[in-house]
């Protein structure tokens, strides 16, 4: 199987929003400049600029980076936001099923 880079990265819209996308190349800041200079006029991104990196992981296998492209779409902002931070015990708890952010930490989120 023939080695590739690819990024999955999350990006933090200017309404607050996350988008989680993935990218096949070395300069991972040229995609982010593409979603900035509204390269796709049409996109999640297009309407909710500026956005800025906010997590990024690179792959060697195209299908291992679009397994976890999918995956993390998934996740509700508590998962992607202890992502973020590199919290992996606040990752491990929320992966528990049924796992939901109390009360507090709706009305008073971390970030």
């Amino acid at each position: 199987m023939e080695q590739v880079t690819v990024w999955v990265y999350m990006l933090r819209c200017a309404d607050g929003s996350y988008y989680v996308g993935k990218y096949q190349g070395d300069d991972l800041e040229t995609r982010i400049s593409e979603h900035n200079n509204r390269q796709y006029s049409n996109s999640y991104t297009s309407k909710r600029l500026p956005v800025a990196l906010v997590w990024s992981e690179w792959f060697s296998r195209y299908d291992a980076a679009v397994a976890f492209e999918r995956q993390i779409k998934g996740w509700s902002r508590a998962k992607k936001e202890a992502l973020i931070r590199g919290d992996w015990g606040g990752l491990q708890k929320l992966s528990k099923r049924g796992v939901r952010p109390s009360k507090m930490e709706k009305k008073f989120p971390s970030s």
